[in-house]
């Protein structure tokens, strides 16, 4: 049986750190990464997983809103992974939404973003850190992601300046910070399809984060064999 093959999504160019660190766990965990990037978005991609990383703020022209502050989009990445997450969801294949992934899975489910965060923090720094400083505060379970992390309180990165506001079409909210802004979403009716606010990828030296990788592996093998 062949090893699943888990597409990993980000800028056409640049990335790199976080690019190798999710290759790499899904190495660890039997998987081959095929990175993808936004040339790409026009050919026929076959894959058993993917893994949406984080990067540039999502256009708010994608969920028709108008800009209320103007950092850097790429609008050619948000077509790649507008792309991929619809192949996805239609194809049901596993799916790991990272920092603008889990905010791009959202939109693409028909919810919306806070924009800039900065007035919705009151209990929480708005400084970015890939160290995990700040507390994540899990949902009652049951969900996916508690049975991830087995664990009520723990602590996780921050590097996004946008977040989830109105939640898109089946999704849950399963995790939030100390401000109570989205910081984990989830479809329970799906096999796996899981977004996370934070950066896992950075906290791969924390078993807890680093099984959010192996479960993505592991159902999508389990999808592969299926058939």
């Amino acid at each position: 049986m062949a090893k699943p093959v888990i597409a990993i999504t980000g800028p056409e160019r640049g990335a790199f750190g976080p690019r190798f660190l999710v290759a790499l766990a899904v190495r660890c965990y039997g998987g081959v990464p095929l990175q993808l990037r936004p040339s790409q978005h026009q050919q026929s991609i076959s894959f058993d997983g993917v893994v949406v990383t984080g990067g540039h703020d999502v256009d708010p022209v994608l969920y028709a809103a108008e800009p209320e502050v103007h950092p850097k989009y790429d609008p050619e990445r948000d077509t790649l992974e507008m792309a991929v997450i619809k192949q996805a969801l239609q194809q049901r294949k596993p799916l790991l939404g990272i920092c603008r992934g889990a905010q791009l899975l959202n939109v693409c489910r028909g919810g919306n973003l806070h924009q800039q965060l900065k007035e919705h923090r009151y209990n929480t720094s708005h400084r970015w850190t890939v160290l995990p400083l700040k507390t994540l505060c899990l949902e009652e379970p049951p969900s996916l992601l508690a049975d991830l992390l087995k664990c009520q309180r723990c602590k996780i990165n921050s590097l996004h300046n946008q977040a989830i506001n109105r939640l898109g079409e089946g999704l849950k909210v399963v995790a939030r910070d100390l401000d109570q802004l989205v910081q984990a979403i989830e479809d329970p009716d799906y096999p796996f399809l899981l977004g996370v606010q934070w950066h896992p990828e950075f906290l791969l030296f924390l078993g807890r984060q680093r099984r959010l990788f192996k479960a993505l592996v592991a159902r999508a093998r389990e999808q592969q064999q299926q058939g």
